[in-house]
């Protein structure tokens, strides 16, 4: 199977596409994705067996588009989400807030 780039129209691997998965927002429960070819960067849902593509209407996300990944799993964890695809893991980390520095 492979995972295809909308931008670019490359297509990746479940481990080229889930390694290149960055900054999970656990509170919009989205992921952010940068492409390895042409470096778009897309936010996207990831769903039991499929990814969801979309956009911010009247702030919330909305799932346009949906790219089938049969067994595709997911598990959030307090500070990350956790991608799973047969007997593969990916940990894709929560953003965090830079914590402000005072001083020089």
């Amino acid at each position: 199977m492979l995972i295809p780039c909308f931008a670019c129209e490359a297509r990746f691997t479940p481990d080229e596409y889930f390694a290149a998965c960055h900054d999970y927002h656990r509170g919009r429960d989205l992921v952010a994705w940068t492409c390895p070819r042409c470096g778009n960067r897309d936010e996207l849902r990831v769903l039991p067996g499929e990814l969801g593509f979309g956009y911010p209407s009247r702030g919330r996300f909305t799932v346009e588009d949906r790219f089938r990944v049969p067994g595709l799993r997911r598990r959030r964890a307090e500070l990350r989400l956790d991608i799973s695809l047969d007997k593969r893991v990916w940990r894709v980390p929560s953003r965090t807030a830079q914590p402000a520095r005072c001083g020089a």
